[in-house]
């Protein structure tokens, strides 16, 4: 089963997200089953092998989740983490993580496929909302760029 770098994202999402509702979960453990409950032999197959890119997602975005969340606070005004919806804070957390930590991915190209992937699972509201906080970090990174 070869995953697009899109679905590797949503995979991430959903390994991200119950991990976010599942102290007791472990990255590895949440891969899997995001991996295997879109398998069409999810019954017969106990495990399957991990895309790199899945594995350096959800690993990264845990261990740098103070980082990456003290990021997007920078953006919220008169708002917590804790009153975003959760969907919408995992997205954010994967592409600021691919924005920080993944060289060979553009930050724009980051915003854009958190955005595609906030059409799927939000709603319209929430896909502004992402997209005002993500253009803040890539206009502040190009900044940083220039400087």
């Amino acid at each position: 089963m070869s995953l697009t770098r899109r679905e590797i994202r949503e995979k991430a999402l959903q390994s991200l997200f119950q991990l976010s509702a599942n102290e007791d979960l472990t990255p590895e453990v949440a891969m899997q089953q995001a991996l295997i409950s879109s398998n069409e032999l999810a019954d017969e197959v106990e495990t399957v092998l991990v895309p790199e890119y899945l594995d350096l997602l959800v690993k990264g975005v845990s261990e740098n989740q103070l980082t990456i969340d003290e990021e997007v606070q920078k953006y919220l005004e008169n708002w917590s983490m804790e009153r975003l919806a959760k969907t919408d804070v995992v997205i954010m957390r994967i592409a600021i993580f691919e924005m920080l930590y993944v060289p060979d991915v553009p930050a724009k190209v980051a915003l854009n496929e958190a955005l595609e992937i906030t059409k799927l699972y939000s709603d319209e509201k929430s896909r502004k909302f992402v997209n005002g906080v993500l253009a803040n970090i890539v206009n502040n990174l190009e900044k940083k760029e220039a400087e």
